[in-house]
């Protein structure tokens, strides 16, 4: 089965989108990264394989969530 991945990072200077790996489609914006990545993971979570991809404002990864949490690499 094909794992899901969406990437939360910036959306130009004053917002942010989670967007879907090779789609370039954002179906998560907003001005706040908190209720980006909340409304993200709530997304993902409806997918059996699903990662999230959280970015710091600099492009650099800050954190993952793979869910379901029995997928996690820990």
């Amino acid at each position: 089965m094909v794992r899901r991945v969406y990437h939360v990072i910036r959306n130009g200077r004053d917002g942010w989108k989670g967007v879907m790996e090779n789609s370039g489609h954002a179906p998560v914006t907003g001005i706040h990264k908190q209720d980006v990545i909340k409304r993200t993971v709530a997304m993902a979570k409806c997918h059996s394989r699903c990662s999230v991809i959280i970015h710091k404002a600099d492009g650099s990864i800050q954190e993952e969530q793979n869910f379901p949490r029995s997928a996690s690499k820990s």
